[in-house]
Protein backbone atom coordinates (compact mmCIF):
# COMPACT_ATOMS: atom_id res chain seq x y z
CA UNK A 1 0.00 0.00 0.00
CA UNK A 2 1.53 3.65 -1.19
CA UNK A 3 0.36 6.31 0.60
CA UNK A 4 0.94 9.63 -0.60
CA UNK A 5 0.82 13.07 1.10
CA UNK A 6 0.36 16.70 -0.69
CA UNK A 7 1.55 19.46 0.62
CA UNK A 8 2.43 23.39 -0.70
CA UNK A 9 -1.19 24.37 -0.67
CA UNK A 10 -1.87 27.81 0.21
CA UNK A 11 -3.68 31.44 -0.24
CA UNK A 12 -1.86 33.39 -3.24
CA UNK A 13 -2.81 36.30 -5.20
CA UNK A 14 -3.53 35.94 -8.85
CA UNK A 15 -0.77 36.06 -10.80
CA UNK A 16 1.26 34.37 -8.13
CA UNK A 17 3.36 31.06 -8.17
CA UNK A 18 2.86 27.72 -5.47
CA UNK A 19 4.58 24.60 -5.77
CA UNK A 20 3.05 21.49 -4.69
CA UNK A 21 4.50 17.95 -3.84
CA UNK A 22 3.55 14.52 -3.53
CA UNK A 23 5.63 12.55 -1.84
CA UNK A 24 5.59 9.16 -1.87
CA UNK A 25 6.05 6.16 0.91
CA UNK A 26 7.88 4.18 -1.15
CA UNK A 27 10.04 4.35 -4.25
CA UNK A 28 8.81 5.93 -7.59
CA UNK A 29 11.02 4.89 -9.65
CA UNK A 30 8.85 2.40 -11.00
CA UNK A 31 5.72 3.93 -10.91
CA UNK A 32 3.96 4.13 -14.28
CA UNK A 33 1.90 7.20 -14.17
CA UNK A 34 1.98 10.18 -11.62
CA UNK A 35 -0.16 12.50 -11.94
CA UNK A 36 -2.21 15.68 -10.27
CA UNK A 37 -6.12 16.33 -10.39
CA UNK A 38 -8.38 19.18 -8.80
CA UNK A 39 -11.78 19.15 -7.71
CA UNK A 40 -14.24 22.24 -6.55
CA UNK A 41 -17.50 21.54 -4.66
CA UNK A 42 -20.01 20.26 -6.72
CA UNK A 43 -17.88 19.11 -9.60
CA UNK A 44 -16.19 15.98 -10.82
CA UNK A 45 -12.79 15.38 -10.10
CA UNK A 46 -10.38 16.95 -13.17
CA UNK A 47 -7.09 15.96 -14.54
CA UNK A 48 -4.26 18.79 -14.64
CA UNK A 49 -1.40 17.31 -15.37
CA UNK A 50 -0.03 13.77 -15.95
CA UNK A 51 3.69 12.19 -16.14
CA UNK A 52 3.96 8.58 -17.52
CA UNK A 53 7.21 6.78 -17.36
CA UNK A 54 8.94 7.85 -20.89
CA UNK A 55 6.24 10.24 -21.73
CA UNK A 56 6.29 13.63 -22.14
CA UNK A 57 4.03 15.21 -19.50
CA UNK A 58 0.11 15.91 -20.50
CA UNK A 59 -1.44 19.16 -19.33
CA UNK A 60 -5.16 20.14 -19.08
CA UNK A 61 -5.45 22.93 -21.80
CA UNK A 62 -6.37 25.70 -18.90
CA UNK A 63 -3.17 24.95 -17.51
CA UNK A 64 -0.59 24.40 -20.23
CA UNK A 65 2.11 27.27 -20.28
CA UNK A 66 1.45 27.98 -16.66
CA UNK A 67 1.77 24.50 -14.60
CA UNK A 68 5.01 21.87 -14.98
CA UNK A 69 4.66 18.79 -13.63
CA UNK A 70 7.96 16.71 -12.48
CA UNK A 71 9.26 13.88 -10.11
CA UNK A 72 12.18 13.62 -8.20
CA UNK A 73 12.88 9.69 -7.96
CA UNK A 74 15.66 10.09 -5.31
CA UNK A 75 13.08 12.01 -3.43
CA UNK A 76 10.05 9.62 -3.86
CA UNK A 77 8.09 13.22 -4.82
CA UNK A 78 6.28 14.24 -7.76
CA UNK A 79 6.06 18.41 -7.80
CA UNK A 80 2.94 20.80 -9.55
CA UNK A 81 4.59 23.92 -10.72
CA UNK A 82 2.34 26.48 -10.68
CA UNK A 83 2.56 29.94 -12.24
CA UNK A 84 0.48 32.94 -13.14
CA UNK A 85 -2.62 31.70 -10.73
CA UNK A 86 -6.07 32.34 -11.76
CA UNK A 87 -8.75 32.23 -9.32
CA UNK A 88 -10.32 29.76 -11.50
CA UNK A 89 -7.41 27.39 -10.20
CA UNK A 90 -8.92 27.37 -6.78
CA UNK A 91 -9.72 23.46 -6.14
CA UNK A 92 -8.57 20.42 -3.94
CA UNK A 93 -5.35 19.33 -5.61
CA UNK A 94 -5.26 15.51 -5.64
CA UNK A 95 -1.90 13.10 -6.35
CA UNK A 96 -2.68 10.22 -8.14
CA UNK A 97 -0.18 7.26 -9.05
CA UNK A 98 -0.48 4.33 -11.11
CA UNK A 99 2.32 1.23 -9.74
CA UNK A 100 3.65 -0.81 -12.79
CA UNK A 101 1.35 -3.59 -11.55
CA UNK A 102 -1.63 -1.42 -12.07
CA UNK A 103 -2.41 -0.27 -8.74
CA UNK A 104 -3.97 2.75 -8.03
CA UNK A 105 -3.47 5.69 -5.57
CA UNK A 106 -4.67 8.49 -4.20
CA UNK A 107 -3.56 11.70 -1.82
CA UNK A 108 -6.18 13.06 0.87
CA UNK A 109 -5.39 16.36 -1.45
CA UNK A 110 -4.04 20.05 -0.73
CA UNK A 111 -6.68 23.03 -0.88
CA UNK A 112 -5.15 25.83 -3.14
CA UNK A 113 -6.99 29.25 -2.87
CA UNK A 114 -6.07 32.01 -5.44
CA UNK A 115 -7.69 35.40 -4.70
CA UNK A 116 -8.55 37.95 -7.23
Amino acid sequence: QVQLVESGGGLVQAGGSLRLSCAASESIFSIRVMGWYRQTPGKQRELVATLASGAVPNYADSVKGRFTISRDNAKNTVYLQMSSLRPEDTASYYCRIVTAYGAEYWGKGTLVTVSS
